[in-house]
């Protein structure tokens, strides 16, 4: 059988730097509750009330 030789076997590509998770918050309602969340892993409080979960998504975005 044939073996390759180092000089044939074609490069890999480098490794490309992981992503830092970006802050797009979005809202889910669980019954009468509405919670915001983060793709890095935030979670807002339970709110009654859609526009303060909003808000409270809103400010997460703006944090740094």
């Amino acid at each position: 059988m044939y073996d390759r030789h180092t000089a044939e076997v074609p490069a890999a590509a480098p490794p490309t730097p992981p992503t830092p998770p970006t802050h797009e918050p979005f809202t889910i309602e669980r019954g009468s509750f509405c919670i915001a969340r983060c793709g890095c892993g935030w979670t807002g409080p339970a709110r009654r009330s859609r526009d303060r979960a909003r808000t409270d998504a809103e400010d997460h975005r703006a944090a740094p």
